[in-house]
C-alpha cells in the first residue's frame, strides 16, 4: 500500500506538471494565435538585415582598400625625385622638371581622393593638398592648412598645424609660429611629440633673440630624455629630437649644457 501511494503520488505530481505545462503552452499559443505571419516576417527581416550588414562591411572594406591605393599613388607622385635628383633615373617614375610641376600633379591626385572618399582619407588628402600647394600659392595653402588643423581627424589636424607653424616660421611670422608650436607642445600628440614641438619652438626663440627661453627649452628636452627610463628602470635611448636639442644647447648656451644630467651609457643610441 505504501508503494502504491508513493507511485500514485509520483503520477499525480507528473500529471500536475503536465497540466501546468499544458496551461503555459495554451497561454503562449493564445498569445501567438494569428501572429505566425508577423513572426515569419520578423525572422525574414532579421535575415535581410544580417545580409545588408555583411554587404555593407564588404563594400566598406573594398572602398577602404581602394582609397588607400589612391592615396598611395598620390603620395608616390609627391615623393618623386625631380629631374637631376638622385633616384630620378628610374624609367618608370614620372618626370618633373620643377617642384611646382610636381606639386601641381600631386594636388590633382589628392583632389581626386578628397572628392571620392570619406574621412579619414578626405581630410588626409586635404592636408597633402595644403602642403604641396605651399610651393605654388602659399597664401591659399596656409588657409587650407589652417582649416584642416581644426578637423576632428586628429592625426591629420596635428600634422596640418605643424606644417602651418613651419610655414609661418619660414615666412618670418615668428609670433604666429610660437603660438602654434606651443599649442602642439601642450597637445603632445604621437605624430608630433612634445620634444619635437619644443625643439622647433626653441629655434624660433633663437631667431627672435630670446636666448634664455631657447636654452631653457633645449635643456629641459635633453635633461628629461637623459633621465627617462622604461618600466624596468633601464635608461631609454635618446630620441632624434633630444639628440638635436643636445647639439643646439651646446652651441646656444655651453654653460647650461655643462649642467646637464650625465648621459647614461648607451643612452645616445636609437632603437
Amino acid at each position: 500500500m505504501a508503494k502504491y501511494n508513493k507511485k500514485r503520488a509520483r503520477e499525480l505530481q507528473h500529471d500536475k506538471f503536465r497540466d501546468t505545462a499544458g496551461v503555459l503552452f495554451d497561454r503562449l499559443g493564445n498569445k501567438l494565435e494569428g501572429k505566425g505571419r508577423t513572426i515569419l516576417y520578423g525572422l525574414v527581416g532579421l535575415v535581410v538585415l544580417a545580409l545588408l550588414v555583411a554587404l555593407w562591411v564588404r563594400w566598406s572594406n573594398r572602398k577602404a582598400d581602394e582609397a588607400q591605393r589612391a592615396m598611395g599613388r598620390a603620395i608616390a607622385i609627391a615623393s618623386t625625385p625631380l629631374a637631376g635628383d638622385p633616384g630620378a633615373a628610374d624609367p618608370s617614375a614620372p618626370k618633373f622638371s620643377s617642384e611646382q610641376e610636381r606639386a601641381q600633379k600631386s594636388i590633382e591626385e589628392f583632389e581626386k581622393v578628397a572628392a571620392k572618399y570619406g574621412d579619414p582619407y578626405r581630410t588626409e588628402a586635404r592636408y597633402f593638398i595644403g602642403t604641396n600647394r605651399l610651393a605654388i600659392d602659399r597664401t591659399k595653402a596656409m588657409a587650407e592648412l589652417a582649416e584642416v588643423s581644426k578637423s576632428s581627424i586628429v592625426e591629420a589636424a596635428t600634422l596640418a598645424k605643424f606644417a602651418l607653424a613651419q610655414a609661418m616660421e619660414a615666412d618670418g611670422k615668428f609670433d604666429e609660429a610660437v603660438k602654434l608650436y606651443s599649442e602642439l607642445a601642450a597637445q603632445n600628440a604621437t605624430v608630433v611629440t612634445v620634444d619635437t614641438a619644443n625643439l622647433r619652438l626653441a629655434g624660433v626663440y633663437e631667431k627672435q633673440g630670446k636666448k634664455q627661453e631657447a636654452a631653457d627649452l633645449l635643456f629641459n628636452i635633453v635633461d628629461g630624455a637623459r633621465k627617462a627610463k622604461d618600466t624596468d628602470g633601464t635608461p631609454l635611448p635618446l630620441s632624434a629630437a633630444a639628440r638635436d636639442a643636445t647639439e643646439k644647447l651646446q652651441k646656444v648656451d655651453p654653460d647650461r649644457y655643462a649642467k646637464l644630467t650625465p648621459e647614461a651609457p648607451g643612452g645616445n643610441l636609437p632603437f
